[in-house]
C-alpha cells in the first residue's frame, strides 16, 4: 500500500523533547469523554517519568464520572459530583456529552427516558439548557466546559504544570454541529484542542503500535460497547517500504475501511431495564398506586444500586440490590438472577449484533478474512453478549489484548503526541481515518441553473482526513452554499435535518457588472474552497471570483533604419512576434531594455505600433458569511462571551473554595495534633507548665467548638487566623519537645567531630606537609573555640528549666560543625606541587636545528620542480579534460 498522506506519522517510544522547548512545556494530554466516564493520559516527558500514563483522580482511581453539578452556589465535578447525586439529583447532569448541539424536544425525551431530573429550558438556538439553583441558565456546551475543566485539572496535577494542548475523543456517529459544539466547549474550558479523534481510531493506534506487519497484512474489527452507544469498526493493518537516513525501512500503518454503529444501545440501556424491573416491584411493595418513579430522589439511589448489581452479575450467577430507605424511610432488598437479567434484555442481543454484521456486509469481506475482534468498552464484560459474539463469529475465544478501559484515551495519547511541537517520538505508525458520514453540496441564487457536471458528494463517506477541495461554478451573480448529510446514510441522533450549514456568498454580482463591459474572453465563475480538518469538521473557507478578460492592444513596435543594423532588426522583429502573445506590457518592456548594445545617435530610426491580442484573468476575493440556525449552530461571539465571564467566575470561586478546605483541614488536623500531644505525651509535662498546658487545652475546645458550630461556612482567612492563634501557643511547645531530644543528639555529633579532626590535622602532618601552616592553623583554632562555645552553651542550658525557651539550639550545633567541615574540605582539597622540570641548555639544539632546517629548504625546492613541471603538464594539450587527483581531506 501506499505511504500515507494524511495524519501524519504516529510513534509511541517517547525519547526526547525538543531541544528547543523546555522539559516543563513538552507535555500534551488526551481526554476519553465518554457518556458517562472520562478518562485522561498525560505525555510528559521528565527523567525517572512513564512518558505515557493515564492520570488518576483525587481518589486515586483511573476513571472519573463525567459529571458537573452546581450546588449551594458552588461547582463540583468527577467524584465530588458523583458523591451528591442521590442527595441532590436535580443539581447534577450527567451524560452532557450526548445532549450538545441536540433540538430540546430530542434533548427533553432522552432526560425522561433516562430519569434525569434536570430543571431543561430552551435557549435561543433552540437547543437545550440547564437552570442551576441560583437561577442562571447554562447552555450544554457550559455544562460540559465544566467537565472537560476537570478533566484538564487532572492531566495538570499529574505533569505538575498546566497542560493546555489535547486531543479529545468522539463516538463514531458524532455528526457536525456536535464535533464544533465539543470544540468550543472545550476552548470555554480553556484547553486547546489539537485535534479531535475517532474513537476506533484511538483503539486502532494503541493495538497497532507494538505489533510488525512487515510479513503479513490484516484486517481488525474493533467492537465496542460502551455506557450509550456501540459500534463496530473494520481496521486494515498493513506495511509499506520507506527510505530512513539512505536506508530502506518498513513502517507500520493502518486505514480505517468502516464503522458501522447503533448510537442508542450501549450499557445504560440494559441497566434501565433493571431499574424499571426493580422499580415495579418497589410499586408493588409498597401498593396504594404509588410509583417511585416519580421521585427524582428515590430513582437516583436505585440508579446507582442497579449499576453495582449489574457489575456483580457479570462475574456471578446471581446477585443482591439493597437500597436504604429509597422512598419515605422505606428499605428495598431484592435479587434477580443473571438467566432473569438476560431475559430482560433479550431483545438487545441480536441488535448488539447489528453494526458487525453490516461492517461484513458493507466491505465484502468473510468472517474468516477477520484476523481478530478486539472488544472495547466496559458493556462488552457482560457474559451474554460475549456468547452471542462467539456464536455469531464461530470463535471460542474472543481478543481482548487491549485494555477495554483505557485502549483508546492511551491511543488518543499517541496521536496528541504526534500532533505536539515539543515531543519527539521514534516508532512510525502511519494513521488513516476518514469521514464517518457523506457530505452533499448545494448551490441557490437568482438565476442558477444546476449544473450536471458539478460533483453534488463535496466528501465521499469514509473519505481520509485532513482534505482541501474547491468547487467551480460559472454564475454572475450573489449565490448560496448550504452543506447536508448525503440523504442515503442516516443521521446523527436526534438531528432533524439534513442541512447542517449554510453559507451566504456576495460580491460577484458587482464583479460582474464591473467588468461586463469589457470584453470577457469566458464566462465567470466562482471557485470557492472547502476544508475537511483532522477533527473530521467540514467548513466553506473562502471563494473567489475569476474573470477572464480579452483585448486588443497597441503596442510600441521598433525598426532600425541603417542597412548596418539588418541583423539588429530581424532580431528585434523575432522578439517582437513573441513578445505579442505574452499577457504583460512589462514583458515587452524588458525585452526593449535587454538588448545586446546601444545604437549609435546617427542611426536614424522610427517608431510604429501594432496591435496584440492581451489576456488577463482577475481574482476577485468574494465575502463569505455563515447563516446556520437552529440548535446545531455554535454559540455567537456575545454568548461565548458571556460564558466565558461565568465559568471564569466560577473558577475564581472553585480556588477560594479548595483554599476555605485546605485551611479548615489544616486547623482542624492541628486540634487534633495537638489535643493528642498533650494527652498522650510524657515528655511535653518536661517542656510545659501545667497552667501553660491547661490554658492551651481551653484554647483548642474554643476553637473546635467554634470550628463545628459558627465556622462551617467562615471564609478562608478566619480559618487562617484562628491557626496562627493555636501555633502561637502550640509551636514554642511543640519546638522545645523536640529539642529535648534533638539538642543532646547533636552535641554528641560535633564531640564526636571535633575528635576526628584531631586525627585528621595530624594526618595532614604526616602525609601533607605541603598544606600551608597558617591554613591549618586557622582550623585547629577554629576548632578550640567550637569547643569551647559548645562547653559554654551546655553549662548554661544546664540551669534553664526545660518549659522556658533553650539557652541554644540543635541547629546553631550543626551550622557550626558544617562551617568547620568545609574549611576542612577546603583545605583537603588543595594538591601537591608538581616538581620542577629543568630545561637543557640552548647550544646541544643548534645542530638538530641547522638540519631541520636543511631538511625543510631541500624539500621546499623539491616542491617547486614539482609544481612547475605539474603547471608543464597541465597547459600541454594531451592533458584535455582529465580530472585532478582527489586528496582525503585533513
Amino acid at each position: 500500500m501506499a505511504q500515507p498522506r494524511t495524519w501524519g506519522i504516529l510513534l509511541a517510544a517517547l525519547v526526547a523533547a525538543a531541544v528547543a522547548v523546555p522539559p516543563a512545556t513538552a507535555a500534551v494530554a488526551s481526554i476519553d469523554l465518554g457518556s458517562e466516564w472520562l478518562k485522561v493520559a498525560a505525555v510528559h516527558l521528565a527523567p525517572g517519568r512513564v512518558p505515557i500514563a493515564v492520570a488518576i483522580n483525587e481518589m486515586s482511581k483511573r476513571k472519573s464520572p463525567a459529571l458537573a453539578a452546581l450546588a449551594d452556589g458552588n461547582r463540583l465535578a468527577g467524584e465530588e459530583a458523583a458523591g451528591i447525586t442521590a442527595r441532590h439529583p436535580s443539581k447534577v447532569f450527567a451524560r452532557a456529552r450526548d445532549l450538545l448541539a441536540k433540538p430540546f424536544p430530542y434533548v427533553k425525551s432522552l432526560a425522561e427516558l433516562l430519569f434525569l431530573p434536570y430543571d431543561l429550558v430552551p435557549d435561543a438556538r433552540g437547543a437545550a439548557a440547564v437552570r442551576g439553583d441560583d437561577g442562571q441558565v447554562y447552555s450544554v456546551e457550559e455544562i460540559v466546559a465544566m467537565v472537560l475543566h476537570y478533566a484538564a485539572g487532572l492531566a495538570d496535577a499529574h505533569v505538575g504544570a498546566p497542560v493546555r494542548d489535547a486531543v479529545v475523543t468522539v463516538p463514531p456517529y458524532f455528526g457536525q454541529a456536535e464535533r464544533r459544539a465539543l470544540t468550543q466547549a472545550a476552548q470555554l474550558a480553556g484547553i486547546n484542542v489539537l485535534a479531535l479523534i475517532n474513537e476506533h481510531a484511538g483503539a486502532a493506534l494503541q493495538y497497532g503500535i507494538d505489533k510488525d506487519f512487515s510479513n503479513a497484512s490484516r484486517h481488525v474489527i474493533f467492537y465496542d460497547m460502551g455506557a450509550g452507544s456501540t459500534y463496530a469498526a473494520l481496521v486494515y493493518y498493513s506495511a509499506y517500504n520507506a527510505k530512513e537516513y539512505g536506508k530502506t525501512v518498513s513502517v507500520n500503518q493502518f486505514q480505517v475501511k468502516d464503522v458501522r454503529w447503533n448510537s442508542k444501545l450501549g450499557g445504560v440501556e440494559m441497566e434501565m431495564r433493571l431499574v424499571n424491573y426493580f422499580a415495579d416491584q418497589f410499586n408493588k411493595q409498597l401498593g396504594n398506586g404509588v410509583d417511585i418513579r416519580q421521585s427524582p430522589k428515590a430513582m437516583a439511589k436505585l440508579k446507582k444500586q442497579v449499576k453495582r448489581t449489574k457489575e456483580i452479575l457479570s462475574a456471578n450467577t446471581a446477585a443482591p440490590i439493597s437500597v436504604e430507605s429509597l422512598y419515605n424511610d422505606v428499605d428495598f432488598r431484592s435479587t434477580i438472577t443473571r438467566e432473569k437479567f438476560e431475559e430482560l434484555c433479550e431483545d438487545l442481543w441480536e441488535q448488539a449484533l447489528t453494526p458487525v454484521k453490516e461492517v461484513l456486509a458493507h466491505s465484502g469481506m468473510k468472517i474468516d478474512d477477520i484476523y481478530a475482534v478486539e472488544l472495547i468498552g466496559g458493556a462488552t464484560r457482560v457474559p451474554k453478549l460475549q456468547a452471542k459474539l462467539q456464536e455469531f463469529l464461530g470463535r471460542r475465544e474472543l481478543d481482548k489484548h487491549l485494555d477495554a478501559d483505557e485502549a483508546i484515551v492511551l491511543g488518543a495519547s499517541l496521536h496528541a503526541a504526534n500532533l505536539s511541537d515539543g515531543i519527539k517520538l521514534n516508532r512510525k505508525l502511519g494513521m488513516i481515518d476518514g469521514s464517518t458520514y457523506a457530505f452533499m453540496l448545494e448551490i441557490d441564487g437568482p438565476d442558477y441553473v444546476k449544473d450536471e457536471n458539478i460533483d453534488q458528494i463535496l466528501v465521499p463517506r469514509m473519505k481520509k482526513m485532513p482534505i482541501k477541495m474547491f468547487r467551480s461554478i460559472r454564475h454572475s451573480k450573489d449565490f448560496d452554499v448550504s452543506l447536508n448529510y448525503d440523504k442515503a446514510y442516516e443521521l446523527p441522533p436526534g438531528i432533524p435535518s439534513h442541512k447542517f450549514a449554510e453559507y451566504s456568498v456576495s460580491g460577484l454580482t458587482d464583479a460582474s457588472e464591473k467588468y461586463s463591459s469589457r470584453n470577457l474572453s469566458a464566462p465567470i465563475k466562482a471557485n470557492i474552497h472547502f476544508s475537511l480538518s483532522r477533527s473530521g469538521i467540514v467548513s466553506l473557507d473562502r471563494a473567489e471570483a475569476v474573470i477572464e478578460i480579452t483585448e486588443w492592444v497597441e503596442v510600441p513596435k521598433k525598426i532600425l533604419t541603417l542597412e548596418s543594423n539588418i541583423t539588429n532588426q530581424n532580431s528585434s522583429s523575432e522578439a517582437g512576434a513573441a513578445n505579442s502573445t505574452t499577457d504583460s506590457k512589462e514583458n515587452l518592456n524588458s525585452s526593449d531594455t535587454n538588448s545586446s548594445a546601444p545604437i549609435d545617435e546617427s542611426n536614424a530610426q522610427e517608431t510604429i505600433t501594432e496591435k496584440v491580442l492581451k489576456k488577463r484573468t482577475f481574482r476577485v476575493p468574494l465575502k463569505v458569511v455563515e447563516k446556520t440556525t437552529g440548535a446545531g449552530t455554535i454559540l455567537s461571539k456575545e454568548l461565548y462571551s458571556e460564558a466565558k465571564s461565568r465559568l471564569e467566575a466560577l473558577d475564581k470561586k472553585d480556588a477560594e473554595r479548595r483554599k476555605t478546605a485546605e485551611l479548615k483541614n489544616n486547623l482542624e488536623s492541628y486540634i487534633y495534633y495537638m489535643k493528642e500531644k498533650l494527652e498522650e505525651s510524657t515528655d511535653i509535662l518536661t517542656v510545659s507548665t501545667e497552667q501553660e498546658r491547661e490554658s492551651f487545652t481551653e484554647k483548642l475546645n474554643e476553637v473546635q467548638d467554634w470550628l463545628y458550630m459558627d465556622g462551617e461556612d467562615a471564609q478562608a482567612n478566619e480559618f487562617k487566623e484562628r491557626l496562627d492563634q493555636l501555633k502561637a501557643i502550640g509551636d514554642p511547645i511543640l519546638f522545645r519537645l523536640s529539642e529535648l531530644k534533638a539538642r543532646p543528639a547533636a552535641c554528641e555529633n560535633a564531640r564526636l567531630y571535633l575528635t576526628e579532626l584531631q586525627k585528621i590535622v595530624k594526618n595532614w602532618e604526616t602525609n601533607k606537609p605541603w598544606l600551608p601552616k597558617k591554613r591549618v592553623d586557622e582550623v585547629v583554632s577554629e576548632a578550640e573555640k567550637v569547643k569551647g562555645w559548645l562547653e559554654e552553651k551546655e553549662t548554661l542550658q544546664k540551669s534553664t528549666p526545660a518549659h522556658s525557651p533553650p539557652a541554644f539550639t540543635s541547629e546553631e550545633v550543626v551550622d557550626k560543625i558544617l562551617d568547620l567541615q568545609d574549611k576542612v574540605a577546603s583545605i583537603n582539597r588543595i594538591p601537591k606541587p608538581k616538581p620542577k622540570i629543568e630545561k637543557k641548555p640552548a647550544k646541544e639544539e643548534e645542530p638538530a636545528n641547522k638540519e631541520k632546517t636543511a631538511s625543510s629548504e631541500s624539500a621546499s625546492n623539491e616542491s617547486q620542480q614539482s609544481k612547475s613541471m605539474e603547471g608543464d603538464q597541465s597547459a600541454s594539450p594531451e592533458t584535455g579534460d582529465s580530472e585532478p587527483e582527489s586528496h582525503d581531506e585533513l
